[in-house]
């Protein structure tokens, strides 16, 4: 079948060690009985030549039918993760998403692809700050995040900063999203309570 998006890969971020959550894989938080990053995966299916997870405990994600991949250069957060899923994927962009946010959508995904052409990345902002976890990037990013990683630990925006990412302003995105539903995430029991997400 074919995807709106064939030179797209799919990569669900899923590194982090969720102290606040106790622990729990936030990926496998459950809402409408099925897990996150399940979830996430079907939308990828729909829209993309390929997905893949990055996380560096895969056993949880094995099961899932995509490739789990590790950090290559490990203690560097999530712009290890996107450095990973940029390193793996055969197709020249990746969408990338936090394992944890629950309201991914196609219409989401189609606002930042409409904006590729001559961008090296496309990143939204929402509330003031950029969301690199719900962003696109393109292969060509990958030999500056090397080096600046290889140099120290750049946060995201840096990284963004770094490769001179197009903006997508939050003016726009409220067209197809008015609350920012597609950023919310899971840090917290609480945040997990308030999006109707329950445990395995």
């Amino acid at each position: 079948m074919a995807v709106p998006y064939p030179d797209l890969t799919g990569a669900l971020v899923a590194g982090g060690r969720a102290r606040r959550m106790g622990g729990q894989v936030k990926g496998l938080l459950r809402v409408d009985g099925e897990p996150l990053a399940a979830r996430s995966l079907r939308l990828f299916a729909r829209l993309f030549a390929e997905a893949l997870v990055v996380a560096n405990e895969p056993a949880a994600y094995a099961r899932l039918g995509v490739p789990v991949v590790a950090d290559l250069l490990p203690d560097k957060g999530a712009p290890g993760g996107i450095h990973a899923a940029l390193a793996a994927a055969a197709t020249p962009w990746v969408f990338t998403a936090a394992c944890d946010m629950p309201f991914l959508s196609a219409s989401g995904v189609a606002l930042l692809a409409a904006k590729r052409a001559g961008a090296t990345a496309v990143v939204p902002r929402w509330g003031g700050q950029l969301e690199p976890l719900h962003a696109l990037w393109s292969r060509q990013c990958l030999p500056a995040f090397e080096r600046a990683l290889a140099e120290g630990a750049p946060s995201l925006q840096e990284l963004a900063a770094l490769v001179g990412a197009r903006i997508v302003e939050e003016s726009e995105w409220r067209l197809i999203d008015p609350d920012g539903r597609a950023f919310e995430n899971v840090n917290t029991p609480e945040d997990a309570a308030r999006l109707g997400l329950v445990g395995r």
